[in-house]
């Protein structure tokens, strides 16, 4: 292949239209512009979004604050004063609150909060609790089982303070080294 024989893609390039050469060439006369009116003439100058004095849809909209989470994990909430209708001792999952119509579906994460009171110990297998919730429940010699891990909170390092991890990794890797060494027999 010599330089000459190299060629595009087929497809990829695209000729610059030509405007206002003719009638016959398609876009002569008007150049696909119209007739008359402001958008015929050469510096239009209308800000994007114009809809021709119509009020804009980004005025029609009503004005609302913040965002819409998209990861947002919806909780079934049930407060403890509904858990004493169940036996002592039981295991009280999404499944038997569903059952019990304390849930609307058995498959959607459920979070126990602290409203009521607990008489007798129960065995919770749910996915989140709140701290007065799971006192309450500890206090009462149930347990708690949760279903998935607790997020993780973020403490910021004070000012000033930097966090440099490839530092941090450095001193564990040298230390890890220096146990190595310290189990070799010689």
């Amino acid at each position: 292949m010599k330089l000459h024989e190299l060629v595009p893609a087929k497809g990829s390039r695209q000729a610059r239209k030509r405007v206002g050469r003719g009638i016959a060439a398609g876009q002569g006369k008007t150049s696909g512009r119209g007739q008359k009116g402001q958008g015929s003439r050469s510096s239009v100058g209308l800000p994007v979004g114009f809809e021709g004095g119509q009020l804009k849809l980004t005025q029609r909209m009503p004005k609302l604050r913040g965002f819409n989470n998209k990861w947002r994990k919806e909780y079934a909430i049930v407060n403890l004063g509904k858990l004493s209708r169940f036996e002592p001792d039981s295991v009280v999952d999404a499944a038997l609150l569903a059952e019990a119509g304390l849930v609307a579906s058995a498959t959607r994460p459920v979070k126990v909060l602290a409203a009521g009171e607990l008489k007798h110990a129960l065995r919770l297998r749910v996915h989140r609790v709140s701290s007065a919730a799971r006192q309450a429940v500890e206090a009462a010699g149930g347990t708690i089982e949760l279903l998935e891990a607790p997020r993780p909170t973020v403490v910021p390092a004070p000012d000033g303070a930097q966090d440099n991890r490839a530092d941090s990794y450095a001193k564990d890797s040298e230390a890890a080294d220096s146990e190595a060494d310290d189990e070799a027999p010689e």
